[in-house]
């Protein structure tokens, strides 16, 4: 038997005006969880699509179980055993959960009729088999995310493949559905099923990974162990250098209260809420996966307006009923899901970078082109964006770079008040690094920042105060000082504990 159920071999591919994967190798054992990590842009999922037949390499050769394969399109993937839970979620809308899972391969009577039938019956028992609670005939549509990315998971488990690639699988889920998603890999690894997993999260990958393999840059970098690696030393792999810093956060002089928000209701998901700001403050809100935290958020920019309730900018009240009126308060609002609500990604980064400050922008209904051109440069140096040009659609950026992107857009309305819903999500530990050094410049420049982060070290790094969230109230409040993630957790499930008591 051979030793590598795959083995990749000087895989180069080229895009127009770049050098995606220079001569890059990876070899992947059965039964074992094999984790690609690297900062956006290194160059693993372009090697996985290549793998999966998505796009097929200029250079290299693929072997499967010691044979030379040839990877022209997916259904050559499949045939070779290979299934890929993409980072981009890729299912068809008007479509039941069932008939995605068996979209290509639909099962058939002994008539040879496609059965929705025994696809929902076969969908079911898949379901009932990884404890997924979702009804098989729903439509794609009427899901959430959280459930879409599971039927997507349940999809590659279906094809009972040798070879999983899971592409940022847990970027859109609750911890709950992360830990059964680790339970599942756990059974399918015994079952001898071999697992590639790319996540940003260094937590995940000393969780369930047995190996990892480091790219930079298009390039392999090292392949090891997980028991030989560190976080230190897979940060310092990944970046070519040391983060000594991953939270910098800037000593700042923090003033007068600038925000003071009190009583803020809005039916279930906010009641009476209440706290403040200052200049030169970051407030950490955490709290669990739908404690409120983000619905606070919404209600304050006037994404949905509040039933009740009082918001002062500097000392005066104000009226926010739609997010025009926020932007006019000098707040801005950076969303939770930069492609949902953040970026338009067929625009141009010069269109997304000045679409909130378009009005000053503007003389007499006639945009002043060289003055966006001018202050959209000047964002672009100072947070190193990394774009060959400012028409450049910022679909074609990473991850980290459409994150600066839509910093900048609201960097060039002045905001006071900057409001960041998980800053860091989904972007490599060099980009995170940048945008919390972003964080502490604007609050020593006096800004008053409210972040919300799901990960409980940005919270501790980044936050001068935290405010916890627990079923759509503020439970508690804990200094810089005094914060710990067991105090945090502690109030986060207040009420958890409560009903069980």
């Amino acid at each position: 038997m051979d030793e590598y159920i795959v083995e990749m071999k000087g895989i180069t591919k080229r895009f127009p005006g770049v050098l995606a994967l220079n001569n890059v190798q990876l070899n992947l054992r059965p039964g074992l969880v094999h984790s690609l990590m690297g900062e956006n842009g290194a160059g693993k999922s372009t090697l996985m699509k290549i793998l999966a037949g998505v796009y097929t390499l200029d250079e290299g050769q693929i072997l499967i179980n010691g044979k030379p394969v040839k990877m022209s399109n997916p259904l050559d993937g499949l045939a070779n055993g290979i299934s890929m839970i993409h980072q981009e979620l890729m299912f068809i809308p008007e479509l039941t959960a069932a008939e995605n899972i068996y979209l290509g391969r639909e099962l058939r009577t002994k008539a040879g009729l496609v059965s929705k039938k025994l696809m929902i019956a076969e969908t079911q028992k898949v379901f009932d088999r990884w404890n997924i609670s979702i009804d098989p005939s729903a439509q794609m549509k009427n899901l959430s995310v959280a459930q879409a990315q599971m039927v997507e998971i349940a999809k590659a488990i279906a094809f009972k493949s040798k070879i999983i690639i899971m592409d940022e699988p847990t970027s859109a889920i609750t911890e709950r559905e992360v830990a059964r998603l680790h339970e599942m890999i756990r059974d399918l690894r015994s079952a001898g099923t071999a697992i590639i997993y790319i996540t940003h999260k260094m937590d995940e990958v000393f969780a369930i990974s047995d190996e990892v393999t480091v790219f930079r840059d298009g390039a392999w970098v090292a392949t090891d162990k997980a028991s030989n690696m560190s976080r230190d030393k897979l940060i310092s792999l990944m970046v070519g250098r040391e983060l000594n810093q991953l939270f910098p956060k800037a000593d700042a002089a923090i003033g007068e209260v600038i925000l003071d928000v009190e009583g803020l209701t809005r039916g279930r998901l906010v009641k009476n809420v209440s706290f403040n700001v200052r200049r030169g403050e970051i407030l950490g809100i955490a709290g669990l996966m739908g404690s409120g935290r983000s619905e606070v958020l919404e209600t304050l920019f006037g994404i949905y307006p509040a039933e009740s309730g009082t918001i002062k900018v500097n000392g005066k009240v104000v009226k926010i009923r739609e997010p025009h009126q926020a932007i006019e308060a000098g707040i801005g609002l950076l969303t939770e899901d930069r492609k949902k609500t953040g970026i338009m990604g067929v625009l141009s980064v010069r269109d997304n970078m000045s679409m909130a400050a378009i009005n000053r922008f503007s003389f007499m209904g006639v945009l002043r082109k060289p003055m966006i051109d001018r202050e959209c440069e000047e964002q672009r140096t100072a947070l190193a964006l990394k774009t060959p040009s400012l028409d450049q659609q910022i679909q074609n950026l990473s991850g980290g770079n459409q994150q600066k992107v839509l910093l900048s857009r609201w960097l060039l309305t002045d905001p006071d008040i900057l409001i960041i819903d998980e800053p860091t999500r989904g972007i490599d530990v060099g980009a995170k690094s940048e945008i919390h050094r972003l964080m502490g410049e604007l609050a020593k420049q006096g800004k008053a920042i409210i972040m919300v982060s799901s990960e409980m070290p940005e919270i501790l790094g980044m936050s001068d105060r935290v405010m916890v969230m627990c079923e759509g109230q503020m439970v508690g409040e804990v200094s810089r000082k005094e914060a710990t993630q067991e105090k945090i957790m502690e109030l986060a499930t207040r009420f958890a504990d409560e009903a069980v008591a």
